[in-house]
């Protein structure tokens, strides 16, 4: 059927997008850069309002992806995942991320990498922990092997237990060594590493008591 482009107009509340109106009623919105090689009293046929329709919802997907990204790194299965629930159809979300990793706006190995170093600094944890959560992101299981491959899961078994610690250090072994254990497990190390890393701490600890000297009142 088509229509002629009977009126365009700038939305009040949104400048960047343009209301269409086919034969004095309104069809339908745009962004305003799709909209702007249009003019009043053109005649639209409904493959080009399809086009226009497609144009416009890679431009509102790029932009929602734009957005999350800016609020923190994220993989592409994440992202996918993130626009097929906001709507967008599957090739529309394909152009997008295609276009985002041609601007290397997504990469899933840095992604990964960003996220072991910010648990690392913030909240360290195993090897196993990690590959979960990164599974969970949806990073492929070879970029997973290859940015955990960097990771020393003693040195950060070390960080962690150092940071926890201290609140324990009243604590006799046994208590200590369960506690110290359980907390650690949680944060995915495997037993043999536990059980070095508490060894250490607990030593570190009880060096630190006896090198502090008594105080009295």
């Amino acid at each position: 059927m088509g229509g002629r482009i009977s009126a365009l107009e700038i939305q009040k509340k949104n400048k960047q997008r343009v209301n269409v109106y086919l034969d004095g009623e309104f069809a339908f919105s745009l962004a305003l850069d799709v909209a702007l090689h249009l003019k009043q009293g053109q005649w639209l046929e409904d493959a080009d309002i399809d086009a226009l329709k497609a144009q416009d919802a890679y431009y509102r997907a790029l932009d929602a992806a734009i957005r999350l990204l800016a609020v923190r790194p994220r993989s592409i299965a994440e992202l996918r995942q993130r626009l097929r629930r906001r709507g967008f159809d599957a090739g529309t979300i394909d152009r997008v991320l295609a276009r985002l990793q041609e601007l290397e706006y997504v990469d899933d190995e840095a992604f990964a990498r960003y996220w072991v170093e910010n648990r690392e600094r913030f909240r360290p944890r195993g090897p196993h922990a990690l590959r979960y959560e990164l599974f969970q992101k949806g990073v492929p299981a070879d970029v997973v092997d290859r940015v955990l491959a960097d990771v020393d899961p003693t040195a950060s078994a070390l960080k962690a237990l150092r940071a926890r610690a201290r609140r324990w250090q009243h604590l006799d072994e046994e208590t200590f060594r369960r506690k110290a254990g359980q907390f650690l497990a949680r944060r995915g190390f495997s037993y043999d590493i536990i059980q070095d890393v508490v060894t250490t701490v607990w030593e570190e600890l009880q060096n630190q008591a006896k090198s502090t000297p008594d105080t009295y009142p």
